[in-house]
């Protein structure tokens, strides 16, 4: 007997993605989560305009810009030389020909709306939920979850566990799947301020030699503020994280005097390490989905897009593992589904490796800098393909990579 078809750990964005996807194909779903909503979370609140098209196919995207959320037109990125890559979201490489907005939203706002539509598409929601372990039969296969709900244990079952509880995921844990990588080694802190001076439509990217700091307009007059610094750095973090972020901001030449008179309106939340991964998204009986499976570093601020995205390839692949009528078959819908992440990431997570590479060097990121700055073109191309709607292969290439760090400037 089982207490639901799929059981999602995580209520977040990939959560409430493939909850919604299975729920609204009649498979019942349960979702656990330890927090209560809304509740807020320590992210740099970013979506690209990709993003808005899956938000959109929820039902949530209206709800969203409804709720203050404010639109960017692309991403500045301020290298150390004082050189700016300034990309715009406007797909002109001949693969959709339109111009194009990201979204900027608190994500207590946002996780709140995605656990809405989960509910609202017939998926079950257990807010207060914490998951301890796994439960497994006698052949090692995943058949549920122990919880500690409203402060008593409980064992729920479910003919799959899906992990979506983000970094330092308890099921990519229990099911051994975990692993870091040596490099990047980074942690984040993340708060809001109210009054930050020239905040404009453009996310903003300021690289210097001992970290970088993601701002953006989060709608609501509030600006989000999201600092990211090797892991070498962790005791002086520690010692008072608030002190030490705001002795770094008005370190910046160029965010001193933005920041002079802004109001700090949330605590300073820590969070990391990351260059996580799973060695693989699946096991006997149970999957990995959005940062539970793979989170490399928040410089390209593809958390959430990914997330959602791969919420809706899972549910097709938990869809046939359900249909499946022997273990093997079982297993096969979700080995396919980890070949189907890798198909649909794979250039992706070159790009990201490639840029975390660039901005942990100074003497990378200020050639690709003073590139950039000169070609418009090339940092809308780049801009594109961190939106999500030009394909990585446009910049794993030797043209591309020849103009950005060897070319010489016009």
């Amino acid at each position: 007997m089982v207490d639901a078809d799929v059981l999602v750990v995580g209520g977040g964005p990939a959560g409430s993605s493939v909850a919604h996807a299975l729920a609204i194909c009649g498979i019942d779903v349960l979702v656990l989560d330890r927090a209560r909503f809304p509740r807020p979370k320590p992210c740099a609140e970013y979506l690209s305009p990709q993003a808005s098209r899956i938000l959109a196919r929820m039902g949530a995207l209206n709800d969203v810009e409804r709720s203050g959320a404010a639109a960017l037109a692309g991403i500045r990125v301020y290298a150390p030389n004082g050189f700016v890559i300034a990309g715009d979201f406007v797909a002109n490489h001949g693969y959709h020909g339109f111009r194009d907005r990201g979204l900027s939203v608190r994500r207590e706002i946002l996780d709140a709306i995605l656990v809405q539509r989960a509910r609202a598409a017939g998926g079950r929601i257990v807010e207060g939920a914490k998951v301890t372990d796994l439960v497994r039969d006698p052949s090692g296969r995943v058949r549920g979850v122990r919880a500690t709900v409203d402060g008593a244990a409980r064992e729920l079952r479910a003919r799959i566990v899906i992990g979506a509880d983000g970094l330092g995921s308890v099921v990519a844990r229990r099911l051994r799947l975990a692993r870091r990588l040596r490099w990047p080694r980074r942690i984040a802190l993340v708060t809001h301020y109210r009054g930050v001076a020239d905040v404009g439509e453009h996310g903003e990217m300021h690289v210097a030699p001992d970290g970088y700091v993601g701002i953006a307009d989060v709608g609501g007059g509030l600006t989000t503020v999201a600092a990211v610094f090797p892991v070498r750095r962790s005791r002086e973090i520690a010692a008072d994280r608030t002190e030490f972020l705001r002795r770094w901001l008005f370190d910046q030449r160029r965010l001193a005097l933005r920041f002079a008179s802004a109001e700090r309106v949330t605590p300073v939340v820590a969070t990391g390490p990351f260059a996580s991964y799973a060695r693989r998204a699946w096991a006997p009986g149970a999957a990995l989905v959005g940062d539970a499976a793979d989170f490399f570093d928040p410089f390209t601020g593809e958390g959430i897009y990914s997330a959602l995205r791969g919420g809706e390839l899972l549910a097709d692949h938990v869809s046939e593992m359900l249909a499946a009528s022997s273990p093997e078959l079982a297993d096969g819908a979700l080995r396919e589904y980890d070949r189907a992440r890798r198909r649909e990431f794979g250039g992706k997570w070159i790009v990201e490796r490639v840029i975390g590479a660039v901005v942990a060097s100074p003497r990378l990121i200020n050639r690709a800098a003073r590139q950039l700055a000169a070609r418009k073109d090339l940092a809308d191309l780049l801009i594109g393909v961190t939106g999500n709607f030009v394909p990585p292969r446009e910049i794993i290439r030797l043209g591309y990579v020849w103009n950005v760090f060897i070319g010489s400037v016009p």
